[in-house]
């Protein structure tokens, strides 16, 4: 049988930090993949894995995080972004931290972030060759709905890929991918509530009915994704790493050591499982 291989990294805000400390243990053991599919903050911590920077995915948030121009509501109110378009997705990867796009083209690993078309509902999974020219498909990904403009690809209107395939297990499988990696971004124990934002999307995203159906039904459709998720890892058919403890993180975290804290939760993490990971590759 043909094996392919993917990591499947969820989003998460902030607590993607937990996913950067994993990724950097598997850049330290030389770990690649055929495929990787991200989701918003995973999908922007997947493009510095693809292109082999340690330690630039924590570098790239936690340098930034207390700078206004970088993420604040003065900038949604002044631009209709919580994160500066251009401070965040040209500044930092071209000029503050910069991004390795010649490694990231010339990976093995195909690259796809998830982005969530408004008109249809529907997740859409583009892959990336070219993480500078095709940094609105990125953009689109982490877009999160209240937070966020709607970014345009193709002439269409796009957000934050989590709100239509949070996990895209289902996807990879479907794809092809034998071994999957799963990265999750909160415990164990977690289930999603229902918030009120479905009720206001309502108002907000009128125009787009689709996507307020998504909101409303945002919930329901995570946690059973994650009830899928723990049946596959128990019968051995998909590897999950995430933290063990709920991570004790902001929203908009602007504390840099508690941001290392949780980095270093996912590289131990990593760590601890890493043997077991080999195992289930190499079966």
């Amino acid at each position: 049988m043909n094996r392919k291989t993917a990591l499947v990294l969820e989003g998460g805000g902030m607590r993607g930090i937990f996913t950067a400390g994993v990724l950097d243990f598997f850049l330290e053991k030389n770990i690649e993949v055929d495929n990787l599919i991200g989701v918003s903050a995973g999908a922007a911590l997947g493009a510095s894995y693809t292109s082999k920077q340690y330690k630039r995915g924590f570098n790239a948030i936690a340098d930034h995080i207390n700078k206004r121009e970088y993420a604040s509501f003065y900038n949604l109110i002044k631009t209709g972004d919580f994160f500066e378009e251009q401070y965040a997705y040209h500044d930092i990867p071209e000029k503050y931290n910069p991004f390795d796009n010649e490694t990231f083209k010339n990976s093995k690993t195909e690259f796809q972030a998830v982005v969530t078309n408004c008109e249809t509902g529907e997740a859409e999974y583009p892959v990336v060759k070219d993480a500078i020219k095709e940094i609105d498909t990125l953009r689109a990904s982490a877009s999160l709905p209240f937070l966020s403009r709607f970014v345009k690809l193709n002439g269409k209107n796009y957000l934050d890929g989590g709100v239509s395939d949070p996990i895209p297990l289902d996807y990879s499988i479907k794809k092809g991918n034998t071994k999957n990696i799963v990265v999750l971004t909160r415990d164990k124990n977690y289930r999603k509530k229902q918030s009120r934002l479905g009720t206001i999307s309502a108002i907000r995203y009128k125009k787009y009915p689709k996507f307020v159906e998504l909101m409303k039904t945002r919930y329901s459709r995570y946690n059973a994704t994650l009830d899928h998720i723990y049946d596959l890892e128990k019968k051995g058919e998909i590897f999950v790493i995430q933290p063990s403890v709920p991570l004790k993180l902001g929203r908009i975290e602007k504390n840099r050591d508690k941001l290392q804290k949780v980095y270093n939760i996912g590289y131990e993490e990593a760590k601890k499982n890493y043997e077991k990971l080999k195992k289930y590759l190499e079966k």
